[in-house]
């Protein structure tokens, strides 16, 4: 097995953590990273060594195998199918696109390369989430049909990158694709949704509730930055429901409740930031050949931007080119 050479595109706050979770991921080391902000790059390297590349064609001209997106939703698409055409394998962050018609732009070339694609949903990874799954093959909680999750900060400056239209930010993107996640994952795709939402002075949304209809059940969902959530999930069966305490997304203890009195409860914490289990996944892969995880697999991700495509309409939010 080869060592796995990485390339980053975008220095900020995501990738120190990508880079934290890199250590904990074997044959994988980091050779070189672009940022669209010159002093962030050389910031990082002197940090983490690797080459700091002048340009986006400087990067992808590198030996690098497989690229980490941890830009702004903005420019996903346009990166993520650049480094698709310069025959990286591309880990992108989420969501991974603005919208669905981006993101089948996106898969199309990665299809046509023949290379892997993959959103990095946390989630899923982390021991946690994984125990919880397991011990429900077991011992379920029956049919799931109702699952309650969001999440709300306060303290967010109206000049931060979140709060920007142009760089498509707003609670939904940044907040609101997890609870996509878990209402897919849980529920499968949607089929009616409902919402309201407040648009904020920079044009994002600054608080969104939504409710998605499944063939199975239902889901209750909010997101914002004007109020302090408490971070939880909830997720119920026909015998039993499942409480991932917060932060759900970041998970380390969820309490199973039975339908017979029985409460059972699991705790796994998680080490190196968590964004490490997703990166062996992702190494995994692209060691057996895979073109697509079948954890977060390209329709995974068709189904939740489908999803906060939706909702955005429903609330009047629109980004540039749409």
């Amino acid at each position: 097995m080869k060592t796995m050479k990485w390339g980053i595109i975008g220095c900020g706050q995501v990738s120190h953590r990508f880079m934290e979770g890199l250590t904990e991921v074997p044959d994988s080391e980091f050779r070189a990273a672009w940022s669209r902000t010159p002093a962030s790059v050389d910031s990082f390297v002197r940090k983490y060594g690797g080459q700091a590349c002048l340009s986006l064609e400087e990067l992808l001209a590198t030996d690098v195998d497989a690229i980490y997106i941890a830009t702004l939703p903005d420019s996903h698409a346009v990166y993520s199918i650049a480094a698709l055409k310069a025959g990286k394998h591309v880990l992108c962050e989420k969501p991974a696109s603005v919208n669905l018609e981006n993101l089948e732009k996106i898969l199309e070339v990665a299809k046509a390369q023949n290379l892997l694609f993959m959103e990095a949903m946390k989630p899923p990874f982390f021991p946690l989430y994984q125990q919880l799954k397991k011990h429900l093959l077991s011992d379920p909680i029956g049919d799931i049909g109702y699952v309650r999750a969001g999440s709300s900060v306060t303290g967010i400056s109206a000049d931060h990158p979140s709060m920007s239209l142009e760089l498509v930010g707003g609670s939904l993107m940044a907040i609101g694709i997890y609870e996509a996640f878990l209402a897919v994952d849980w529920l499968g795709k949607p089929k009616s949704i409902q919402a309201l939402g407040k648009i904020g002075n920079t044009g994002v949304d600054v608080f969104s509730v939504f409710q998605t209809e499944h063939d199975t059940g239902f889901g209750q969902f909010y997101t914002g930055f004007e109020v302090l959530g408490k971070g939880d999930a909830l997720i119920c069966g026909s015998i039993g429901n499942i409480t991932i305490h917060e932060n759900w997304w970041n998970p380390i203890c969820a309490t199973i409740s039975y339908q017979d009195g029985r409460v059972l409860k699991l705790d796994m914490p998680f080490k190196a930031g968590g964004f490490n289990y997703e990166t062996i996944h992702f190494c995994d892969l692209i060691y057996s050949g895979s073109i697509e995880s079948p954890i977060i697999s390209h329709n995974m991700s068709r189904n939740m931007i489908s999803l906060i495509d939706q909702v955005r309409a429903a609330i009047g939010l629109k980004f540039g080119g749409e």
